[in-house]
């Protein structure tokens, strides 16, 4: 159901657009100006949506992106990727570099233990049919889980690192070289953080699954059982009641709690080209249930 919220300059319209995570904003013009009253109201929708949308903010530049994103927190840049000429922390996902094919269930950067809290992304170019992205709550996700399974959960712990297996989920093509040259520069320095299964959110309280493809182990079992309860627990993220699917348009804007979502960028499009600018805000230390902090190893 649509809400609109009145302030002293305009009328925000906050959209639903699927049963568990994401709403669609109108009514915003997004600029390094905007009011407090209208970014508390953002805020707001983006705790308890997840993922909030904003279609045609054309004006937008990578200078008004960040300073934009300035206004909801330090900008933090990516500690292995370059960030794009010009700017001080804008990660281009460019379709013609490997790298720019975000096409795994992941919440972003944690294989370190301060991991971004927010991400905002900017379509630049996309191609005319495919290339969605789809965000998962794992706020929900752990709500789904039965009492004896959250209580599981609740105690177990995992290895995050940006050096996994590549080309295991690759298809081996002609592109090999180019996924090797990504995986030099992105593991160019190694991280490992061990994180709490379940997190709780330092503005929600909601326990949140922390997984994505960025797990290397489940501490405290063999391979084979840390693979089995990772299945289990990941499969619950991504069930489709529990995400929301986002067809892009130039200029759109998409914003996501890092800490309470992943997301998978759709590699459908074949050999269209696809281009959007990410700027992420630096977050704090998990914490777990018990009130443990994620520990860098």
């Amino acid at each position: 159901m649509s809400k609109t919220i009145s302030n002293h300059q305009v009328a925000l319209h906050v959209t639903p657009v699927a049963g568990h995570i994401g709403a669609e904003i109108k009514g915003v013009h997004l600029s390094p100006q905007l009011d407090q009253q209208t970014l508390d109201i953002i805020q707001k929708a983006l705790l308890e949506y997840k993922v909030v949308f904003f279609r045609g903010q054309h004006h937008l530049d990578d200078a008004s992106q960040e300073g934009f994103a300035k206004l909801l927190g330090e900008l933090y840049a990516h500690p292995t990727v370059p960030v794009k000429d010009g700017t001080n922390s804008i990660l281009e996902l460019d379709s013609s570099d490997y790298g720019g094919r975000a096409n795994q269930w992941h919440t972003d950067i944690t294989f370190v233990d301060a991991y971004p809290k927010a991400s905002i992304l900017r379509a630049v170019v996309v191609p005319t049919k495919g290339g969605d992205t789809v965000w998962a709550n794992t706020a929900s996700a752990y709500e789904d889980l039965s009492e004896e399974l959250r209580h599981l959960a609740d105690r177990l712990w995992a290895v995050h690192t940006n050096e996994y297996d590549y080309a295991a989920t690759s298809k081996q093509t002609e592109e090999d070289e180019t996924i090797l040259n990504h995986f030099k520069v992105f593991t160019s320095t190694v991280y490992k953080t061990e994180h709490p299964v379940v997190r709780v959110h330092p503005e929600t309280g909601e326990r949140t699954l922390l997984l994505g493809h960025f797990v290397k182990k489940i501490i405290g079992f063999s391979s084979l059982d840390s693979a089995r309860l990772f299945s289990i627990l990941q499969d619950h993220v991504t069930r489709l009641e529990n995400t929301v699917r986002w067809r892009w348009s130039v200029g759109d804007v998409a914003i996501w709690d890092n800490r309470a979502t992943q997301h998978y960028a759709l590699h459908d499009y074949g050999k269209q080209h696809r281009v959007v600018r990410r700027v992420t805000i630096a977050g704090d230390v998990p914490v777990s249930v018990d009130g443990r902090h994620s520990v860098s190893k």
